[in-house]
């Protein structure tokens, strides 16, 4: 029935399979999850594919949930110090930061979570930033089994919940605010401590207006309300690594994991080596292979990393090299076999796959590449005895789905766990073993002057989910640039030696941290449009600098001030718009919007093409 409705009504059909494969669920439920306008809905339920039914659905965030009280655990002198510095802090009542630079396993959230009974003591209250990924019932329940008066706030949340909690905040019924990025802003009073965990995360960044980044935004409103800042992390961002260094920030260390256990060996496999087995380029190593063989054998778990989604990130035809694009957008389509379509990443078109090359009509349409989708098949077909778990945004759509993907990974059910970077963070599952990083290259490559950092941070974060447990851990990495400082940094766990040589390269450039950027986007229909206006811009910009005089131009001469561009985007066509983009650098903040300041007009000026300004942006794709 589906393939059939596919062909007329691929939005009604899209409705259809998430129903299918997740089972009931309430109207906004569906509408998020397929993408779907209710239209759609509407018409499935008229011609009689789908029915209504009223049920009273309890809407209490923590609606028959019991949680047991836990007094904090015995602190290791590592976490003492850290505990020791903060409360202090706290009893200053002053306006400070502190970063908390430990390992993964070294204990960092007990840290916050005494910190926070300390606030409480003292009559204040606390707001704790996670990442949305890592929102999960086990974070809820471990400040919810430590504080009476806990309040949630997160995308997940129906209206309903969003409100209550938010009149719970208001009405001053909470002690602690649990949430995304977003929380920053919680209409809570007397806050003496906010707490940024994973405080490097790109996801703390909002990318759509308004712009900022909760990180900063937190230093900013403790400084209003004399607050602490405690901003966690085992791979610090290098602009807080950078601020312990001038004084800014205080920084405190957590070396070694709780219990003495040590961190994992990491092994770097150079696929150069290994590149081929028999037809084809080869997916996995023998050393890998054989790894899993052994954990899996003594009845380990094995947590492998792979950070791209779908079956094939693109299809060519091997006769005429055609590469099948979205229409809409200047990227390659991606395939995804179980939905038997291809989908454009960016603007989620999909359409049907062709059945011959749209170019020179032959056969010759072929897959190329992998994604999970694609992986998961060929590990179940090298590994057919044990279970396997594939986790990304595709099979984790489903209300509660990241919850009970994990609980059958924690009781055991699972033996193997395949996933995009939402496996990397904060997960903790002592009968891991072994971690293999498949392809250590997908972000290394791109054209972002953050690519190495990010790098660095993915394969730590995920190198941290092994090793936790008393049987020790290994992390495989794959990868084509076995000799990249990144890798072979956080294959040593020497974030010190990798923030040092990094900075030199920053340095040079003067990026961040020893310089601000802006990024400006123009985007239009009409590709020469858009370029003549961005280039307007760029003379206008770049006539401030030097008419002003001064500081600008002193920077301008020593590299420190300028605008690198115009040029077309990395992905020039995102949803039938063209983008342009230019890099405004400057060495001071004042100096970046006053530079900034010439072109506040022009986003008035046209309806053809518009502008966006990022300050501070964290991707420049």
């Amino acid at each position: 029935m589906v393939s059939t409705i596919k062909k007329r009504a691929p939005k009604q059909a899209r409705v259809l399979e998430v129903l299918t494969e997740e089972g009931e669920m309430t109207f906004p439920e569906l509408a998020s999850i397929s993408k779907c306008k209710m239209d759609s809905i509407n018409r499935l339920r008229d011609r009689g594919f789908i029915t209504l039914d009223k049920k009273e659905v309890s809407d209490s965030l923590f609606a028959g949930k019991h949680f047991k009280k836990t007094a904090h655990l015995s602190s290791t002198e590592e976490q003492e110090v850290a505990i020791r510095l903060i409360k202090r802090k706290l009893r200053e009542r002053k306006h400070s930061v502190v970063l908390l630079k430990g390992v993964t396993g070294s204990g960092k959230t007990e840290v916050y979570l005494q910190a926070i009974s300390e606030v409480i003591t003292l009559g204040m209250r606390a707001i704790v930033l996670v990442p949305e990924i890592s929102l999960t019932p086990q974070t809820i329940e471990r400040f919810k089994s430590r504080f009476d008066r806990v309040s949630v706030l997160h995308s997940s949340l129906t209206e309903r919940q969003r409100s209550d909690q938010w009149w719970e905040i208001k009405n001053g019924n909470a002690d602690v605010v649990v949430g995304a990025r977003s929380a920053v802003f919680a209409p809570l009073e007397d806050v003496g401590l906010i707490v940024i965990d994973e405080e490097h995360e790109n996801t703390f960044k909002q990318d759509t207006s308004p712009r900022y980044n909760a990180r900063d935004v937190s230093v900013v409103r403790a400084a209003y309300e004399n607050a602490v800042v405690v901003l966690g992390s085992a791979t610090p961002s290098l602009e807080s690594f950078y601020n312990t260094s001038n004084g800014k920030y205080e920084c405190v260390n957590l070396k070694n994991r709780v219990g003495h256990k040590p961190l994992p060996r990491v092994e770097i496999i150079d696929m150069r080596r290994e590149v081929y087995r028999g037809k084809g380029l080869k997916q996995i190593s023998n050393y890998l292979e054989l790894s899993m063989k052994q954990s899996l054998s003594r009845k380990e778990q094995v947590l492998l990393l792979l950070n791209r989604r779908g079956f094939s990130p693109f299809i060519s035809c091997r006769r005429c090299g055609f590469v099948l694009r979205c229409k809409r957008c200047d990227i390659s389509l991606t395939y995804h076999k179980k939905r038997d379509a291809v989908i454009c990443h960016y603007c989620f078109s999909e359409e049907p796959v062709p059945g011959e090359c749209p170019d020179c009509c032959s056969n010759g349409i072929r897959f190329q590449g992998f994604g999970t989708e694609r992986m998961e098949e060929l590990i179940k077909t090298r590994f057919p005895d044990y279970n396997l778990l594939r986790m990304d945004s595709d099979t984790m759509r489903g209300k509660d789905s990241h919850e009970k993907a994990l609980s059958s990974f924690r009781n055991g059910d699972i033996d193997i766990l395949l996933g995009t970077q939402m496996i990397a963070k904060g997960l903790d599952f002592p009968n891991v073993t072994l971690v293999g990083v498949l392809s250590a290259d997908t972000i290394i490559n791109l054209p972002d002057f953050r690519a190495g950092e990010k790098t660095f941070q993915l394969l730590c974060q995920v190198a941290g989910r092994t090793g936790r447990g008393s049987k020790g851990g290994k992390v495989v990495v794959q990868t084509y640039n076995p000799e990249h400082y990144s890798i072979t940094h956080a294959a040593s766990h020497d974030y010190d030696g990798f923030a040092k040589k990094e900075l030199e390269y920053r340095k040079q450039l003067y990026y961040p941290p020893y310089g601000r950027l802006a990024r400006v986007v123009l985007r239009g229909k009409n590709d020469q449009d858009v370029k003549e206006k961005i280039s307007k811009i760029a003379e206008k910009l770049m006539k401030a600098i030097k008419l002003s005089g001064g500081p600008l131009l002193s920077g301008l001469h020593k590299n420190k001030i300028g605008v690198l561009g115009p040029a077309p985007a990395p992905i020039v066509k995102v949803k039938d718009n063209y983008r342009w983009h230019l890099i405004v650098k400057a060495d001071s903040f004042n100096n970046l919007h006053t530079i900034l300041k010439s072109i506040e007009n022009e986003k008035r000026n046209s309806k053809k093409v518009q502008m966006m300004i990022d300050v501070d942006p964290y991707m420049l794709i």
